[in-house]
């Protein structure tokens, strides 16, 4: 009969047994129930090493490029504008003349859609704005509301930063892009928002769904924002679309206490002309990564709920709703 000894860390040792006269043998049981014998005799230690698992390399953090840090002023880029491309050759792409040279930080990408007979090239402050505080922005050449050319735009952004004859080359942030656009441009950025999974976040100037209901038809919790005019006649749709369903965080933010233009005050061209900051902003909060700018647009004290226009006259007023348990993703 075998007398078999289950040795422990290190009992081997301990019990002596160079100073047996019975020769025994240490068993190691193995896990696919086969068994290995060793003479007691041959071995001198026994330790239990715990294997160092592989390290896997950790994939390097992407930050977003981004100049300045106050969305009332200009950034620090210059911009640059190529007339007459993307993917019907009709858009602007306006972006910093000096593109990120560094593989971890790159350019977060917004989407803009210009307004019923306007025009890419038609809304200086609001690009000027944007790609001087680091964005890559392509301007529509025109917005049917429907999604498709904002997508359409994407679609060739994203073979642009994966060619690598492109300047964009490995330079742009293509899975969180930001829509944006002024009147029939607002239908257009909120219709992508709501088909495309890579549009994170749209924010609409003087607009809102003419039926009153596409903000309620988002259930994954992606934010948006409606930035209009006291006068405008997009009102009616902006409050309506905020109003009706919505379970997204949202932001509803009107300038007041504007110039009576013979709108009463500030009107359909609000956003783009007047609050370009809101929307700046906003793009540097979900698009930019800067979580501190919640305060600005979710607190009643918040800069875009009740603060002043900098560089205008009149005030914010601003509403906010669904942010309570909303997570940055």
């Amino acid at each position: 009969m075998k007398k078999i000894f289950i040795l422990l860390a290190a009992g081997l040792f301990s019990m002596g047994v160079s100073a047996q006269t019975t020769t025994y043998k240490m068993r190691v049981l193995k896990t696919d129930g086969t068994e290995v014998f060793y003479q007691t005799a041959d071995v001198q230690q026994v330790d239990f090493i715990e294997e160092e698992e592989q390290q896997q390399q950790e994939e390097p953090t992407i930050k977003v490029f981004l100049s300045g840090d106050n969305p009332n002023k200009d950034g620090q880029c210059r911009v640059q504008t190529d007339r007459y491309t993307g993917p019907d050759g009709q858009c602007f792409l306006n972006y910093p003349s000096q593109l990120s040279n560094d593989p971890n930080v790159k350019h977060g990408v917004i989407i803009w859609g210009p307004g019923g007979g306007e025009k890419p090239g038609n809304y200086p402050n609001m690009i000027n704005r944007l790609v001087s505080h680091g964005f890559v922005v392509l301007e529509l050449k025109e917005s049917p509301g429907s999604g498709d050319p904002a997508i359409a735009a994407i679609n060739w952004l994203e073979k642009e930063n994966g060619n690598p004859s492109s300047k964009f080359y490995n330079k742009l942030i293509m899975d969180r892009v930001g829509c944006a656009g002024h009147s029939m441009g607002g239908l257009e950025s909120e219709q992508a928002w709501l088909r495309d999974s890579r549009v994170y976040t749209a924010c609409l100037n003087n607009s809102g769904d003419l039926n009153r209901s596409a903000m309620g038809k988002m259930k994954d919790g992606k934010p948006i924002a409606i930035v209009y005019g006291e006068a405008g006649m997009e009102r009616p749709n902006a409050e309506g679309d905020y109003n009706n369903g919505v379970s997204c965080p949202a932001c509803l933010i009107m300038l007041t206490g504007g110039p009576d233009q013979g709108e009463g005050g500030y009107g359909h061209g609000s956003g783009p002309w007047t609050g370009h900051a809101a929307t700046c902003a906003w793009m540097r909060w979900h698009i930019g990564h800067e979580s501190f700018r919640k305060d600005d647009f979710t607190t009643p004290n918040g800069e875009f709920i009740s603060g002043y226009i900098s560089g205008a006259q009149g005030k914010w007023s601003g509403k906010y709703k669904n942010w309570e348990n909303w997570e940055e993703k």
